[in-house]
């Protein structure tokens, strides 16, 4: 049992101990190390200003991603390389190419939020050797937000970012990508995690499956660690020190991708960004639920099963995958048993988790041929906003008949939920206007939504009446989005 973090800041290895184990990343790079470069903004994971990059080993390679330090706990960057904007620059005072490009286009105002854009910026052209279109920039940067409006600088720093040397292909880090296999693996030794705080609270993390079975069995109480997105708020916005932290994020087989002919299982440790590539081969469509999850740097650390188990009303997975029939394992010591995720939420943030019981996997059937899947989000922002109202429609029609349908959505009610009573109404039925009204109708027998400061009730409900309607608009070839439009507007 090591009760030492190990990790590397910048080109210096760490070994903390003693820290309490709700200290996130944030107030110990600032407070401890003094690198003040990355700011603390709005502290949920929200601005971007604290943006790092982490560089960790996944399936054996080295991979950069951009992450919040601001409720990232310090023991999760555990066998890790935290990067600031202060390890951007060489050894000699040059400036990395992609300060150099926001320097040019003068793409910094006040300078608070900078350091975040930069070492965004840098995370993407570690991904991106080739220049990527003004698209993939715009949803890059989509987790940093600029309070001087100065977005356009922003933008044309990203793409002049390419024409400077050293090339992207080149980057220092990049080349001296053997050298973090070798530092990393050497820092990420398999053996458990223990850390004591001296405010009493503890952080336990296994590396084997039955030690987290057993432990969660033995210590029901203890607060489950996934990705932290929602922990992290618990502990830097209303000041939880929870007496019991079992992170999950050492367990090998929690990182588990797996895609079979029958669907795909995603383990509770692997994040949407780990996801993204798999979940959009298996269906389309959830490629806009991928775009509209946030912003790059909590898809970096946000887990797809913790999205689910936190159980929340406006969940951006839930609907997608009700529409898909996904199933959910669960486990609690030796026992295992598969739960439908239609019968998993149960009441506000309540689902049918037994004491000591975790969610070790979920599992996506493929669809059937000639299905469809269509998720929809709705909310006061296209990027990183709480969906007032979500759907998740998955169709399949035949002959001009509806041969399959699940309609999901969220912010309806306390919970995700299938609308039952409009699937009955469309079911068998033809594909025409009739049914649509007959649907739509429907749903005020499936929920009762509340009023709250995101929407009323009644726009609610006109919002979930107007996606079906959408989705059956598109299915007849209508275009009704503006960005489908927007050819034919010339």
């Amino acid at each position: 049992m090591r009760r030492v973090v190990r990790f590397w800041l910048g080109d210096e290895p760490r070994d903390v101990a003693g820290a309490a184990p709700t200290t996130t990343l944030l107030d110990w790079l600032r407070g401890v190390e003094g690198r003040t470069g990355t700011k603390e903004g709005c502290n949920e994971g929200d601005c971007g200003a604290c943006t790092v990059l982490l560089t960790r080993l996944r399936d054996g390679r080295v991979v950069h991603e951009p992450v919040c330090a601001c409720i990232r706990l310090l023991a999760t960057v555990d066998g890790c390389r935290v990067a600031t904007v202060e390890d951007l620059a060489a050894a000699d005072g040059t400036l990395h190419p992609v300060q150099r490009a926001m320097v040019e286009q003068h793409a910094s105002q006040c300078g608070f939020c900078t350091p975040g854009i930069v070492t965004s910026l840098w995370a993407l052209r570690l991904d991106h050797p080739e220049p990527p279109d003004e698209a993939e920039i715009e949803a890059r940067l989509a987790g940093n937000l600029c309070r001087c409006t100065g977005y356009g600088p922003i933008v044309r720093a990203a793409r002049a970012m390419y024409a400077l040397e050293p090339a992207p292909a080149v980057d220092p880090l990049l080349a001296a990508a053997e050298l973090w296999h070798t530092r990393l693996a050497e820092r990420d030794t398999a053996e458990p995690l223990l850390l004591d705080g001296p405010d009493g609270t503890r952080l336990v993390a296994p590396v084997r499956l039955e030690e987290l079975s057993d432990l969660l069995a033995a210590r029901p109480d203890a607060l489950l660690l996934a990705g932290g997105t929602d922990v992290g708020l618990r502990i830097t916005k209303d000041l939880d020190r929870p007496p019991l932290i079992v992170w999950l994020g050492r367990v090998a087989e929690l990182h588990r991708l797996e895609e079979t002919a029958e669907g795909l299982r995603i383990g509770a440790a692997v994040t949407w960004r780990e996801a993204a590539s798999a979940l959009r081969r298996l269906a389309p469509g959830l490629g806009e639920l991928v775009d509209r999850f946030a912003g790059e740097q909590i898809r970096a650390t946000a887990t797809v099963v913790g999205n689910l188990a936190n159980a929340s009303p406006v969940g951006d997975g839930a609907p997608a995958f009700l529409a898909l029939d996904a199933r959910l394992e669960l486990r609690r010591g030796d026992r295992r048993r598969e739960l439908p995720l239609a019968e998993f939420f149960r009441a506000y943030r309540r689902t049918a988790l037994e004491p000591g019981e975790f969610v070790e996997a979920v599992f996506l059937p493929r669809p059937s041929a000639g299905t469809r899947l269509l998720f929809e989000k709705v909310s006061k922002r296209r990027e990183q906003d709480i969906a007032t109202v979500s759907a998740g429609i998955a169709l399949a029609i035949e002959d001009g008949r509806v041969r399959h349908v699940r309609l999901a959505f969220g912010g309806m009610a306390a919970i995700p939920a299938r609308a039952r009573a409009a699937e009955a109404a469309l079911e068998g039925a033809a594909w025409d206007e009739a049914a649509l009204e007959r649907a739509v109708a429907a749903l005020d027998r499936d929920f009762e939504p509340i009023s709250d400061h995101r929407g009323s009730a009644a726009y609610r409900r006109t919002v979930a009446a107007n996606l079906l309607w959408r989705a059956w608009l598109e299915s007849r070839g209508v275009p009704v989005r503006l960005h489908a439009a927007e050819p034919a507007l010339g």
